[in-house]
């Protein structure tokens, strides 16, 4: 893996992208996005995870975020992974509704087998291809790349109006998630 791309510095601010499994549409459900959610608030209060920006897409999120905790930024942001993924996989599971159960659950279940450090289900990509983010011109980029992800996949005409993202943050109205940082 190259240099670029893992947490050297423990207060960094980073940003970082990851992906479902073979990049599933897995979020077209709100109940799923709503689990995410869920699981940020959580880091927020309870693991010192400060959030600068967020969006969850069908297939994959992307964050800036720092430590604030003593808990390094790597440590963090697995043990978001590694909830979020447990809490959607028993979310589809027990989903009546979810016409695509089996062939997600034997698709993480594969996945799973081909992972050496996986016991049952691979729900996330390893990769999180972590960038420190040195200068305000750079995490106004980045930012800016989030929050136009909705938009740019034709899901909104406005940033702002996508419920799963930090952009009604920034254009000083309030989005569903509290405490996010907004950058100025």
């Amino acid at each position: 893996m190259s240099r670029n791309y893992k947490f050297h510095n423990p207060d960094g601010v980073y940003f970082v992208s990851f992906a479902v499994v073979e990049w599933l549409d897995v979020f077209t459900r709100n109940e799923y996005k709503t689990i995410l959610v869920d699981s940020l608030r959580y880091c927020q209060l309870k693991k010192g995870m400060e959030i600068f920006a967020w969006c969850i897409m069908s297939n994959h999120m992307h964050l800036i975020f720092r430590s604030a905790s003593e808990q390094k930024p790597e440590l963090l942001l697995g043990d978001f992974k590694r909830f979020s993924s447990k809490a959607v996989l028993r979310a589809i599971a027990r989903n009546p509704q979810e016409s695509r159960k089996d062939f997600l659950l034997n698709t993480f279940s594969e996945a799973g087998i081909k992972a050496s450090n996986v016991k049952i289900y691979q729900f996330w990509q390893h990769d999180n291809k972590p960038i420190e983010l040195w200068s305000n011109k750079v995490i106004d980029e980045k930012i800016n790349y989030i929050h136009q992800n909705p938009v740019e996949e034709g899901l909104v005409f406005r940033a702002e109006d996508y419920r799963y993202s930090s952009a009604a943050d920034y254009a000083g109205e309030k989005g569903i998630l509290e405490d996010v940082i907004v950058v100025k």
